[in-house]
């Protein structure tokens, strides 16, 4: 996919972007390669992603990276992928340390095995008071479980008189999500082609700006990422107001 060289000022740039990184399998088939080797190659294009955030200025930066229904695939590819999170942590954490980036995780981490949950647990730890970067990375993540999570949490408070119905807001329901202590995305980024959400962000995503590339993840670079943010600022975002 041939990208144009963006225009885009590093001052304008979207607060918080997510993308949701697809097409791992798909690069390595046409290369008759495994899929390991096609999520081997992805996790290179992370380091792209975050790269290019932090150059641009971008603020927050949220990554899919397994969903609760990947849980699903093959054991090896499963096992494989849970060697390469632990991979990337421990390889990438004294660099996006020293970039002064914030490591945040959501999803359901308690069903990863455990060394990658005291992996998470050093990486929020040794960044928490970091002020660049807010990196979130989604694990073990689904957004109608985190949906339901919410709603049953709000629902205890009401049983044990904490809570009345009626002071269930939109912003209270927010702060209950998983993502409470970061902005909604301005901007959803998907690649390969596929055009959905697959359960990510569901709640969150309400008026984000949505933008679909063919190009497959271990492809990705900045010049993609300008390229979606060029498209982002070309659109009139009216938030259901009538444009001036």
């Amino acid at each position: 996919m041939e990208i144009a060289q963006s225009s885009q000022s590093i001052s304008e740039v979207p607060t918080h972007i997510a993308i949701i990184m697809d097409g791992n399998g798909r690069w390595a088939t046409r290369r008759s390669m495994s899929r390991l080797k096609g999520h081997e190659q992805g996790a290179k294009a992370v380091r792209e992603a975050v790269k290019g955030c932090r150059e641009l200025g971008v603020p927050y930066l949220t990554l899919f990276a397994f969903s609760s229904e990947n849980w699903n695939r093959p054991e090896e590819e499963v096992n494989h992928l849970m060697g390469l999170f632990k991979f990337f942590i421990k390889r990438e954490l004294k660099e996006l340390k020293n970039n002064g980036v914030r490591v945040n995780f959501i999803g359901n981490l308690k069903r990863l095995p455990q060394d990658i949950q005291d992996l998470a647990n050093v990486a929020l730890e040794e960044t928490r008071d970091n002020r660049g970067l807010v990196l979130t990375i989604a694990l073990s993540y689904g957004a109608q479980a985190e949906i339901i999570s919410a709603v049953q949490s709000l629902a205890e408070k009401v049983k044990a008189g904490e809570l009345q119905p009626e002071e269930i807001t939109e912003h209270l329901f927010s702060k209950s999500l998983d993502t409470g202590d970061i902005p909604d995305p301005d901007l959803i980024i998907r690649t390969s082609g596929e055009k959905r959400l697959s359960n990510f962000l569901l709640w969150q995503s309400a008026y984000a700006e949505l933008v679909f590339q063919d190009v497959l993840w271990p492809d990705f670079t900045k010049r993609h990422l300008e390229d979606a943010i060029d498209d982002y600022f070309g659109r009139n975002r009216r938030f259901g107001a009538i444009s001036g």
